[in-house]
């Protein structure tokens, strides 16, 4: 085997342990703003939870302002 393919090896399994960790964190808002909106909102839940899927900060805050009720 090449030097050069064994340096580094630990970056690759770094960035895939980072991935994972922010696909569970935005899996983990759209989950939170599917319940949430479920109890505490007038609007349908699962547009909620998409638009928190497709933007999860800008939709966790978006959500915060103007989706529940008060």
């Amino acid at each position: 085997m090449s030097p050069l393919l064994l340096q580094g090896g630990g970056a690759g399994a770094i960035a895939l342990l980072f991935g994972l960790l922010v696909l569970l964190a935005q899996l983990a808002i759209v989950v939170w703003i599917y319940l949430d909106a479920q109890k505490r909102s007038d609007q349908p839940a699962f547009l909620w939870a998409i638009v928190a899927f497709l933007a999860p900060l800008l939709g966790l805050v978006l959500y915060f302002i103007i989706g529940r009720n008060r």
